[in-house]
């Protein structure tokens, strides 16, 4: 699926240079950052071949990147190339359909992809052990990819699910995933929505994806990155190996893209969806292509506006004004002219043409005044500390990389970017502003909801989009079909383990009884901060409902001795982040900042969690983003099967509590200091510090910053009795008229994360539904091509969490995934899960594991998590045999205990009268509740 690219996924173009390594990032006074290492070789059939090599790794990462996306997506084929991209992870001559599944998740690895207008990229992350594995796998789909009927009736049901997914049975879809790229363009194919249209998938056919593959997918129309723990000499060898020999066509690749006309004057659109619960608005300029000397200004621009809670365009539209609920952007660098957008999504009451009139105030003051000195100086460590974030694994190296080859031809960009991000200018922001940003060239779309307006008003694809077509000569087209089973080419035999290194922990107790648990990991500038305390929403008080989860947003909304404009300001001035929140057992406050900021980054985080003011004035914001949020969450089938399915299992007890319009609309300045005096206490709390510090650096910074923290007098809260349970067992069914998909969820109670239950337990539900491949989405996605997706969760909780099995189908099809879900739910408790199958399942959860602490963020995380269960740092070691322990036996005699599917609770979210009727005959006690009569406050919903 095309997505939309972070400011530092768009690598900078600016000048020839060398394939070698980049010099550093500079600029004055600017933090050095290590350039990226990399060697790059190009095979005689055109494959160009990079490689980044890193013994400390655990991982690598593989990513094959070809030069084709959706504008060249074939006349009448809108779609077209995200269509292929699905039908890439079928079969090939050698592996049977799923099996390159086999060879990522189920080693501990995973694999994906997406589409953009101009390329779409296959990525890999595995156990080091399994290289040779994935090259033998990503050179045999680029050479002997099969075709059929069946694989290709499959994926295309998958894809038209994911449409309805993602744009008809989302509230904004059809304005990002439609509407914005048909707005901007008359002639050029990037008019074109990469997702496509039912029409357009129905016209598909299987020759068509024979002959897309023959003109596209081809070495020299791709690129190899390869980045982790692997020997140079043997990495070459290998692609030699497999790539070598793969024929290079002599057919010219077609870069013909007809040039978008200059605009001359502006475009204004009025359109209506269903189930659109706040306007929205839309204003787009024309963009430069790739190359352009422009495009870093633009990049600096783009942060001024939308990069955080200081960025100009939330200051003005969400805090001072309060016109939206959210504000963002969407900057994508494209090969040839693009467009930039800004987007509000508007608050409460507010009108789109409030929201046009705001955020064209904001873009005239962009284009008419100079940026501060100070805002030009946030935008440029926010990107730097960005960048060093994105290249503490293998996978975002390699991701960095392949993007600026393919973007810009050249991998130094990757690090040209930050030093000529650090040296543009505020007169360079100010003369770029005024060449992009003009009114004249402008497009407006408000976005309504269909009530308000003529029903199925809408934007179309431009008539005039020019597309190329695909006449290459069937006989000139290789079809391949999967080989018998003996004549197969069996993958390669993984190599010798690499296990994944945990930074050793050191620990103490101030004091005060804050327990502050350090976890030094000097390999890039990067520091990580979690303090959590040992009470969240469990705790709210009956009728407050969100209390936990509001107290903790206000942290960082204003304190006695700095605003929230200040924090923000200051945070993001350092190139830091700072977040709060609050779950089920917990609330925590986290940083994450350069070591060369520490100190200054340090006194922010401290201040917000020890002394917030609760401001009446930021209660009242904080308090419409919240009602504005819960607006949108209820006009989405999953979320609102979410809380339907959080009341069903609990009820009135403390997981079952919602934060409603009433309760959020009842919580006074009052009860959150309460709620901030009585858990927020230095010996209910945990101070974790990763990252590029020593262990008595971290001690260090903790006394300096927590060591005062007074101790509240008297012994600290109990814990709330989460234990409870609502009974009986419960089907519903809220109608939710016109909305694209049904969401289907059923809901049983699991085991406390310190159970000894819960490994087994963990591991019978990845069984069932905890990945690509198992159970639920093999059967509901791959096999039937029901959803774009289907899985369960098992939350780890303080009392026994959920098990939620969940999907999103199209409305007809809600009582056949019910049905298949139950299946599924049945035969885990039924019988032995096979050695291999459950073998493959621990595999996931450990690589998964591995991923999770790669990260100096990732890892705080982890280990205030465990804190909170009153599990010791030293439980991340044993996590490994902890999982791998785990016999099939046990696995099903946990399942058999908690996967029953008469005890489950049934929710489904969508038009009902496409269902209903079929769902009371499976299920005679089910209730219909209309979604504009649900009631979260109320244990029955209504």
């Amino acid at each position: 699926m095309k997505k939309m690219i972070s400011l530092l996924a768009a690598a900078l173009a600016l000048a020839a240079c060398a394939t070698s390594s980049a010099p550093q990032s500079g600029g004055e006074g600017a933090l050095q950052v290590e350039p990226l290492q990399y060697t790059t070789r190009t095979l005689d059939n055109g494959l160009r071949v990079y490689s980044m090599p890193d013994a400390n790794a655990a991982n690598v990462s593989v990513q094959v990147w070809y030069d084709v996306g959706s504008v060249d997506d074939p006349i009448g084929r809108s779609g077209f190339a995200h269509l292929f991209e699905h039908i890439m992870f079928k079969s090939t001559r050698n592996m049977a359909a799923e099996q390159f599944d086999r060879l990522t998740e189920d080693v501990g690895g995973f694999n994906n992809a997406s589409t953009y207008d101009d390329f779409t990229n296959y990525y890999e992350a595995v156990p080091a052990n399994h290289l040779e594995r994935i090259l033998w796998a990503e050179a045999d789909r680029m050479s002997s990819l099969v075709v059929n009927e069946a694989t290709f009736d499959s994926e295309r049901d998958v894809v038209k699910e994911e449409l309805r997914q993602r744009i008809l049975a989302s509230p904004y879809g059809r304005l990002f995933g439609l509407y914005m790229s048909q707005a901007n363009f008359t002639v050029h194919p990037y008019g074109r929505p990469g997702i496509g249209s039912i029409e357009d998938l129905d016209a598909a056919t299987v020759d068509d994806v024979r002959a897309f593959h023959e003109q596209y997918y081809r070495p020299d129309n791709a690129i190899l990155v390869v980045s982790g723990n692997f020997n140079q000499a043997q990495l070459d060898a290998w692609v030699n190996q497999y790539f070598g020999d793969i024929e290079r066509p002599s057919r010219a690749i077609p870069r013909d893209y007809p040039t978008e006309p200059v605009r001359t004057q502006p475009r204004e659109y009025t359109v209506y969806a269903p189930n659109v619960p706040l306007p929205a608005v839309m204003i787009s300029y024309p963009q430069p292509a790739s190359t352009s000397s422009d495009l870093p200004a633009l990049f600096v621009l783009d942060a001024i506006m939308s990069n955080g809670e200081s960025s100009r365009l939330y200051q003005s539209l969400v805090y001072d004004q309060q016109v939206a609920a959210e504000v963002f952007t969407n900057l994508e660098a494209t090969q040839d002219p693009g467009a930039y957008s800004l987007f509000a999504i508007l608050s409460g009451d507010q009108t789109a043409e409030a929201g046009v009139a705001a955020l064209s105030a904001q873009i005239a003051r962009m284009r008419d005044e100079p940026v501060s000195q100070a805002e030009l100086d946030e935008a440029k460590n926010e990107i730097v500390t960005a960048t060093i974030q994105g290249r503490e694994t293998a996978y975002g190296r390699a991701e960095e990389l392949a993007d600026s080859v393919i973007r810009y031809g050249d991998a130094a960009y990757a690090d040209r970017l930050l030093a000529a991000i650090q040296n543009t200018t505020a007169a360079d922001v100010q003369r770029v502003a005024r060449s992009i940003l003009n009114d004249g060239r402008r497009v407006v779309v408000r976005y309504l909801p269909e009530q308000e307006g003529v029903t199925g008003d809408a934007i179309a694809t431009s008539s005039t989009i020019q597309a190329r077509a695909l006449n290459i000569p069937a006989s000139e087209i290789t079809v391949f079909e999967l080989a018998p089973e003996a004549q197969r080419e069996a993958p390669p035999t993984p190599g010798a383990p690499v296990d994944a290194r945990i930074p050793q922990t050191a620990e103490r107790t101030l004091a005060n009884g804050l327990r502050v648990i350090v976890a030094p990991n000097r390999a890039l500038p990067l520091v990580s901060a979690d303090l959590r305390v040992g009470y969240g929403g469990s705790a709210d008080p009956r009728g407050r409902a969100g209390l936990a989860g509001m107290t903790a947003d206000l942290l960082t909304r204003g304190t006695t001795t700095r605003s929230a404009t200040q924090i923000a300001s200051q945070i993001e001035s350092l190139g830091a982040t700072i977040g709060s929140g609050a779950g089920a057992d917990s609330s925590a406050v986290s940083l994450q900042t350069r070591s060369d900021r520490v100190n200054d980054a340090f006194t922010v985080f401290a201040d917000v969690a020890r002394n917030p003011a609760f401001a009446q004035e930021e209660l009242e914001r904080a308090r419409q983003e919240a009602l504005d949020g819960l607006q949108v969450a209820l006009s989405e089938p999953g979320s609102i099967a979410g809380f339907a399915m959080t009341r069903a299992l609990y009820g009135d007890a403390p997981y079952g509590a919602i934060a409603s319009q009433s309760t959020i609309s009842a919580i006074t300045r009052d009860d959150m200091g309460g709620y901030h005096r009585t858990y927020w206490r230095p010996d209910a709390a945990v101070l974790v510090i990763t990252g590029d510090v020593s262990a008595d650096q971290g001690f260090a910074l903790a006394e300096r910053y927590f060591g005062d923290w007074a101790r509240t007098t008297g012994a600290r809260p109990a814990q709330p009795d989460a234990s409870a349970w609502a009974q009986p067992v419960r089907a519903i069914v809220v109608d939710l008229p016109d909305t694209g998909q049904a969401a289907v969820s059923m809901g049983l109670r699991g085991v406390a994360r310190t159970d000894a239950d819960y490994f087994p337990l963990l591991v019978a539900n990845n069984v069932l539904g905890g990945g690509y491949s198992a159970r639920l989405n093999l059967e509901i996605r791959i096999r039937r091509g029901l959803s774009y997706g289907a899985g369960s969760s098992l939350a780890a909780r303080v009392a026994a969490g959920p098990i939620i099995a969940s999907a999103q189908t199209r409305n007809d099809a809600a009582v056949q995934v019910y049905q298949l879900m139950t299946g599924e739910i049945d035969r885990i408790g039924d019988e032995l899960v096979p050695a291999n199958e459950l073998t493959a399942r621990k595999a996931v959860l450990i690589g998964n594991f591995g991923r999770a602490v790669e990260t100096t963020a990732g890892l705080a995380g982890q280990i205030s998590t465990l804190a909170l269960y009153g599990l010791p740092p030293e439980r991340l070691s044993t996590y490994v045999s902890d999982v791998s322990s785990v016999t099939p036996e046990q696995a099903q005699a946990a399942a058999a205990r908690y996967f029953d599917p008469a005890r489950a609770d049934v929710v489904i979210v969508g038009d009902a009268d496409l269902f209903y009727d079929a769902f009371r005959r499976v299920r005679r006690e089910v209730e219909r509740i209309p979604a504009s009569d649900l009631n979260l406050d109320s244990e029955t919903l209504r």
